[in-house]
């Protein structure tokens, strides 16, 4: 089992973007993660990592928060 952390901009207004992705993450595998930590953030941020490896970025991937859940879950 490993750590979740989703990090967001919140000068940004990405709040309610990391709830939803939260809560897609994990209703889905939820019985699959040790921690899942929110991490406020500025600049612009918005990242999903499992452990050290980084599965989703805003500044490389396009959003898709299903491609996300399926990226964490392969990461697990």
């Amino acid at each position: 089992m490993s750590t979740v952390t989703l990090t967001y901009c919140v000068p940004c207004g990405f709040r309610e973007r990391a709830l939803d992705t939260q809560e897609a993450i994990l209703g889905s595998l939820e019985g699959e993660i040790d921690r899942f930590e929110l991490v406020m953030g500025d600049h612009g941020v918005f990242r999903v990592e499992v452990g050290e490896e980084i599965v989703y970025d805003k500044e490389r991937d396009t959003f898709d928060i299903d491609a996300i859940v399926r990226d964490v879950r392969a990461e697990l």
